[in-house]
């Protein structure tokens, strides 16, 4: 089974050398075989979407096997900076300093959300451990080769783009020379894997073109990639995320995938060495045998579940799963038998696993495959910890910094117990006080306490909350900050507020003037619009039920008149 199934190990040698060796699982490219152009990306979109789905808090014990040094496991690989960290000995980070990093930011796409999920925001082949400095440099900026640099770390840098880089941004990330093919391949992954994204930032990706990709950021990762190849990291790298997510990039096990759809060999026919039909004995190919899958941290009354999928060659019946040892019964199954023709398709039967705790602790479960007419039995190992549901303060928000006609930094203190990460609640008016948007975003982990925004129309009024955000819980939201059309920023907490009601108007009663207050009806239409709102003004409406904000409060106020 060995011989079939993907093996991937680095070989320290004596003369210090490494030296990827893999073996890609029989036809699994057969797939994409006489194929071009559109009919090709599209292929290799049906290929990699499909993965097991990890939850954001787990990723740190995948980095250990996919970003760890050849030569020391206890250390990461960091393709941001040069600076040494370590692996903590639980498995849940790095030493201090380090943030898990989205090479493709995730604000381009609008992170995680209900829609899409966790798929691109823990999507290992695009999540890197990195320097926190630099990741915080590098911020949500596009790819490209500086000019002018802002920050320089001797790996990383970023500063203003070449003429003709940067589609629209003035700023751009620049990797080391020794990483820009890894992440020109990562971004050819992430065009094809999520080409059904729309993209809130259109810098390098957009929707308006199979090619997802722009035109200056395609010449950019087609150089990019040929001038640096792919390295034996980038190919252990790639077996080590198949074992943990289940699917691979195919840009690194075929470099020249990309020229036939985006370079040279654009229009032609594409033909990997297409490997026979497995003709063996029945066996699953996926999950691998003796995986280690983490399900990460739930407080106490909650759950959490995975998605994986089960994949096999030649099963001849179904194949029969079982949880026992240890705490299984805090686990549970979406089945408890594949049907044979599922599993032996090429998307295989995507089993979800679910974790319901029912005591505080560490658990573990093995979940064991049969039948199906393999030789003996299968398995894999499953993990999770359950926490105390966490009380979590309110943040303090702060004024914006570096602001400018079209950016700012939303600016917060850090709490002080543990959290996963932070939340910024972003709304956007128009000059009539409209909303024109409102979106949540979220940091990379709790090391981050300063988002920057890139979209700033002057005339428009900002304003933004952050919340604090651990185990499926949120704080409640720090006070209102508001970015207002003339650059000057004004934070307000919710003020006391109540009315007076009378014969078709309304007698307001705050504690402190309200500013910018917006009335709208039921509908939703706005009614009117006052700057200034002070105590005891009166507002003159028909009969009915309003509704009133204030970028004085976070809370709007409904208003019924008689």
């Amino acid at each position: 089974m060995k011989s079939r199934l993907l093996t991937a190990t680095l070989l320290a040698l004596a003369a210090g050398t490494v030296v990827a060796v893999a073996d890609v699982p029989n036809g699994y490219y057969n797939t994409l075989n006489g194929k071009t152009g559109q009919a090709l990306k599209d292929a290799v979109h049906e290929l990699t979407k499909n993965r097991t789905v990890h939850a954001y808090g787990s990723l740190w014990y995948y980095f250990r096997q996919t970003d760890c040094m050849p030569t020391d496991a206890s250390r990461v690989w960091d393709m941001y900076s040069d600076k040494s960290y370590l692996f903590t000995q639980n498995g849940t980070g790095a030493t201090s300093g380090m943030n898990r990093e989205h090479s493709l930011p995730k604000s381009w796409w609008g992170g995680y959300n209900e829609n899409q999920g966790y798929y691109a925001y823990t999507d290992l082949n695009h999540l890197y451990p990195s320097d926190a400095d630099a990741n915080m440099a590098k911020s949500n900026y596009p790819l490209g080769e500086v000019s002018t640099t802002k920050f320089d770390n001797g790996v990383s840098k970023v500063g203003t783009p070449v003429a003709g880089q940067g589609g629209g941004c003035t700023t751009v990330f620049e990797p080391d020379a020794r990483y820009k093919g890894d992440f020109a391949r990562t971004y050819f992954y992430m065009a094809a894997c999520y080409q059904d994204y729309t993209w809130r930032y259109k810098y390098m990706y957009t929707e308006d073109t199979w090619l997802t990709l722009t035109p200056w950021s395609i010449d950019l990762l087609l150089r990019w990639a040929r001038e640096d190849p792919v390295s034996d990291k980038e190919k252990a790298r790639n077996e080590a995320v198949y074992r943990c997510q289940n699917n691979r990039n195919p840009f690194i096990d075929n470099p020249e995938l990309m020229e036939y759809i985006w370079g040279e060999k654009y229009g032609e026919v594409f033909n990997v060495d297409a490997t026979p039909t497995y003709d063996g004995p029945p066996e699953i190919v996926t999950p691998t045998n003796s995986m280690q899958f983490d399900l990460g941290q739930v407080a106490i009354g909650r759950s959490t579940s995975i998605t994986i999928p089960v994949k096999g060659h030649n099963l001849t019946n179904s194949v029969s799963l079982m949880l026992y040892r240890y705490e299984s019964e805090m686990f549970s199954l979406s089945v408890t038998s594949i049907d044979r023709v599922q599993a032996n398709s090429a998307e295989g039967y995507p089993l979800t696993i679910t974790y319901t705790p029912t005591e505080l602790g560490q658990h573990r479960a093995r979940l064991v495959f049969s039948d199906g007419g393999i030789v003996g039995s299968y398995g894999i190992t499953l993990m999770a910890e359950c926490l105390e549901v966490p009380e979590l303060s309110t943040p303090v928000a702060l004024e914006p910094e570096q602001v400018t006609d079209s950016t700012y930094v939303a600016v917060w203190e850090p709490v002080t117990e543990e959290v996963d990460y932070y939340i910024v609640n972003r709304t956007i008016y128009d000059v009539s006080r409209n909303v024109i948007e409102s979106e949540s975003f979220t940091t990379d982990d709790a090391s981050q306490t300063s988002m920057l925004f890139t979209d700033r129309n002057k005339g428009f009024t900002h304003t933004y909350t952050v919340q604090s955000f651990r185990l499926g819980y949120k704080s409640d939201p720090s006070r209102v900050i508001t970015l207002d059309p003339s650059g000057v920023s004004d934070v307000q907490a919710d003020l006391p507020f109540t009315y007076l009601s009378g014969d078709g108007y309304v007698v307001i009663k705050c504690g402190t003037p309200l500013r910018n207050v917006c009335v709208y009806n039921t509908a939703g239409m706005l009614v009117s619009y006052l700057p200034l709102l002070e105590n005891d003004a009166e507002l003159h409406l028909p009969m009915g039920v309003y509704v009133l904000t204030s970028t004085s409060r976070r809370i709007p106020v409904k208003v019924v008149v008689r």
